[in-house]
């Protein structure tokens, strides 16, 4: 005895979690639905029309087997019996036929509404604020570009067509099946609640196991994906203990073993049970078909057919007995794509902002170097709600109140083309200031200006093509070192990568390895010492040829010979160019033209280093503390 209709797709219904049908989506979710199948809606309607042919076919063989048997076989019509069966094979080809343009229909438009959703949450994503990333859990976006988008696409696919086709199917089968034998056909749908209420409970209990599924398989993807990271794996290898790692990880994989035997064994049981009754009910069926037929008021091909349609009517019923889960599992996948389609970015272009205005330079080669002005700015970080999702967020979100403040009227000017160097004590907010030159953040008091204009009047696209950054943990993407490089400037020529990279001092290196640009510096750049990573990414600011320069400790944790290679560099990338830089190296302090020494958010003093020494102040005590010691190191290194 066979399942009833598709037992897979009867199992996976009841498989869906009943809790969703609880969840409230916001007002117009079906019409932007609406908009996104639009683009589709030919292919729909054929893809439906599809759909309701095949349900259609799922009612004719039944009847032709009926006709071989009454009107072929019992009276011996042998050539009838042929043409039948030559009808029969026909509608298998038909259906067979119809079964490969349905998938190809059901792919194209499946396929184009994933591709559609996906580009646009991910061009949304990269539009939102760096406090955004440094919130939301990166397993959590890429759910909502995979889990989600597949669970949005088959609202349009397999939902959809689940629910017409089975609504079509039920209707004729139940209407064939009463016009055959309305005794037979009632006694059928006396048996649906000993088939349905046991098929619901162990469905219910199924949904449960496939939530603690998931989530133990999402426990064990995420250990191995923080041991397998090149910093997780460093980091295991360094503290851990191998023995330990792996009991970890056994552990948990026990877990999912565990609860995969147990998911399975309640599998077989819905099986079992379902296959169970549908058995019973095709006993009965052939038992009282079967007495009228002796009696002589059935004939044998109708209980036959009886016997077949029986066998495809359950499973309609099942899947239309969780039509309300299935919609609605479809639509909160779809709500929760549009949860963060609806987070507006934080920072973005105004309305009315142009591009930012640099005139060229005195020898015509490129931008001059426009001021930068901070002009009596107060900056606080955004709450959690203006830039992140608390369904995007690993642990439950407990700081809702505004940010503290943390710059207080800091006021200053970058003169063009002068160097202005940022010290003080770790948490003073150095790090802020530069950030908000690149407009990462926005000021919430006061103006940041470059060129004279204030950075939220002008566009983001060409603020950021005058603003060049390295930061203290230079990013490299797991790519060769041409494609790093043509990050900065996408046209770049090999000759002027090459003449970047040896601004950098960097040149001869590269030209050594045996790949030369086609090198892969792997994951963050790891198979990259960190002097290399630096000066890789000084070259790529080099490329770019920003007219600021902002420069957020680029030489800090380095070793002596790399720290002087990059200095080297730096000296190349800084020249001509208006640059602030968070500096800890006194070489560099020296050379600024104006030293801005910032203690709790505020400008607390401001000079070259002779003045600030001078003064007796906070400089001066770093001084003492901090630079002195690299002075006598620099002095001895010279006279080496």
């Amino acid at each position: 005895m066979t399942m009833p209709g598709n037992g897979w797709q009867v199992m996976a219904s009841f498989r869906r979690d009943d809790s969703v049908t609880k969840q409230k989506l916001k007002p117009g979710t079906v019409r932007r639905i609406a908009g996104y199948a639009r683009p589709y809606t030919r292919e729909l309607v054929l893809f439906l029309a599809l759909n309701a042919f095949a349900a259609v076919i799922v009612v004719a063989n039944p009847l032709l087997l009926k006709s071989i048997i009454d009107r072929g076989i019992v009276p011996g019509r042998t050539g009838l019996v042929v043409w039948l069966a030559v009808a029969v094979a026909g509608l298998a080809l038909l259906e067979a036929v119809l079964g490969l343009f349905q998938r190809w229909y059901s792919a194209r438009i499946g396929e184009g509404l994933i591709y559609d959703l996906r580009t646009q949450v991910f061009g949304h994503v990269q539009r939102q604020p760096v406090a955004f990333f440094m919130r939301a859990q990166t397993g959590s976006l890429v759910s909502r570009l995979n889990s989600d988008v597949i669970g949005a696409q088959r609202a349009l696919t397999t939902t959809l067509s689940s629910v017409v086709s089975n609504v079509i199917s039920l209707v004729l089968v139940l209407v064939t099946m009463l016009v055959l034998s309305w005794q037979v056909t009632v006694i059928a749908l006396l048996l649906l609640p000993i088939f349905i209420l046991p098929a619901k409970w162990v469905g219910r209990r199924l949904s449960s196991i496939s939530r603690e599924q998931m989530q133990l398989d999402a426990e064990m993807s995420s250990l191995m994906t923080e041991r397998f990271n090149v910093a997780g794996a460093m980091l295991a290898k360094l503290y851990g203990r191998p023995a330990d790692e792996e009991e970890l990880f056994s552990g948990r994989a026990a877990r999912v073993r565990d609860i995969g035997v147990v998911a399975s064994m309640y599998g077989r049981v819905f099986f079992t049970a379902l296959t169970l009754v549908a058995a019973l009910a095709t006993a009965m069926v052939y038992g009282v078909g079967g007495y009228l037929v002796v009696d002589g008021s059935l004939q044998l091909g109708t209980l036959v057919a009886l016997a077949t349609l029986l066998t495809r009517m359950y499973g309609p019923l099942t899947a239309l007995s969780n039509v309300h889960v299935d919609v609605m599992t479809a639509l909160v996948s779809f709500d929760r794509v549009f949860e963060v389609l609806d987070l507006k970015p934080l920072i973005d272009d105004r309305k009315g902002a142009t591009p930012l205005a640099v005139p060229a330079g005195a020898d015509g080669q490129g931008p001059a170097a426009p001021s930068v002005q901070f002009d009596h700015v107060r900056f606080a970080y955004p709450a959690a709600e203006e830039v992140s999702l608390a369904s995007l967020e690993s642990i439950a979100r407990t700081d809702t109140a505004p940010g503290r403040e943390v710059l207080h009227d800091v006021d200053f000017t970058a003169e063009p083309g002068q160097l202005v160097a940022l010290v003080g004590p770790s948490g003073a907010g150095k790090s802020t200031i530069t950030h908000l030159v690149s407009r990462l953040y926005d000021v919430s008091g006061g103006a940041v200006r470059v060129g004279g204009e204030d950075v939220r009047d002008v566009t983001l696209a060409s603020l950021r093509e005058r603003v060049g950054v390295v930061s203290q943990d230079a990013h490299l993407f797991h790519d060769s070192i041409r494609a790093n490089m043509a990050y900065a400037k996408p046209d770049a020529s090999d000759e002027e990568i090459l003449a970047a990279l040896e601004a950098a001092q960097i040149g001869g290196l590269v030209a050594a390895m045996p790949e030369g640009l086609d090198t892969v510096v792997g994951d963050r750049g790891y198979r990259l010492s960190g002097g290399e990573k630096q000066r890789l990414a000084l070259a790529r600011l080099l490329l770019k040829a920003p007219s600021v320069v902002v420069l957020d400790e680029a030489t800090a944790h380095l070793d002596s010979e790399s720290e002087a290679a990059v200095q080297r560099a730096l000296k190349t990338a800084l020249a001509g160019r208006t640059s602030l830089v968070i500096a800890h190296r006194l070489s560099t302090i020296r050379e600024a033209d104006q030293i801005l020494v910032v203690e709790d958010g505020r400008i607390a003093e401001r000079g070259t280093h002779e003045e600030l020494l001078l003064a007796g102040g906070l400089y001066a005590e770093l001084y003492r503390t901090q630079f002195s010691r690299q002075n006598r190191e620099e002095a001895a290194t010279e006279a080496f």
